[in-house]
């Protein structure tokens, strides 16, 4: 008897330990990524147009989504996630919006397969994406374009301010989208606008 006890102490140990370790074992997570919003349509552009790959602030480039980066603490969602590194859907989503906006255009992605000489370049850097205290989602971005031979780039910010349809991580990804409408909208102006300036 006291044999079996023995061997059954550091088995019934390992199937606690195991029941421990499924327990604690977090769900999978839930993944997100950006709509693209229509936008108006403007009747001229560039001919071809390309995207440079978007500059991130570092706390974003992550896979898990920031709520917030408020009161000094960042805020990160640990199962909401997004479905491609948020740098690649960003441009993505750009290139489909300014597409639309833009359609005597073609633009391309400079990380792209496709290899030409663009009429002009678009270059952005994000600054935030995220929840205000106010749980307003906030864009906060930089954007520049240069059109070939036509003198020196300009340079615009951009501060994009979104009520959230629900104050849930999925309404936060809606916000976003919006946002990232109004930043196409305005990078589409800056296109249209580039010619005309120099």
């Amino acid at each position: 008897m006291s044999h079996k006890r023995r061997c059954g102490g550091p088995a019934l140990a390992a199937v606690a330990l195991l029941v421990v370790l499924v327990g604690c074992s977090s769900p999978n997570p839930v993944l997100y990524t950006i709509a693209p919003v229509e936008g108006p349509t403007q009747p001229r552009g560039p001919a071809i147009v390309e995207l440079q790959q978007i500059g991130l602030a570092r706390y974003l480039d992550r896979s898990e989504i920031v709520r917030s980066s408020e009161n000094y603490r960042l805020d990160v969602m640990a199962n909401d996630w997004w479905g491609e590194p948020l740098s690649a859907m960003l441009s993505r989503i750009l290139i489909e919006e300014l597409s639309q906006r833009l359609p005597r255009s073609t633009v391309l992605s400079s990380s792209g397969a496709v290899s030409v000489t663009p009429d002009a370049t678009i270059e952005v850097n994000v600054q935030r994406l995220d929840e205000d205290a106010a749980g307003r989602l906030v864009l906060l971005a930089q954007a520049s374009d240069d059109f070939k031979g036509r003198g020196a780039p300009l340079v615009r910010s951009f501060h994009i301010a979104e009520t959230l349809p629900t104050p849930d991580v999925r309404g936060e990804v809606a916000a976003i989208s919006t946002a990232v409408g109004q930043l196409a909208d305005g990078l589409a102006s800056m296109l249209v606008a580039g010619p005309v300036r120099r």
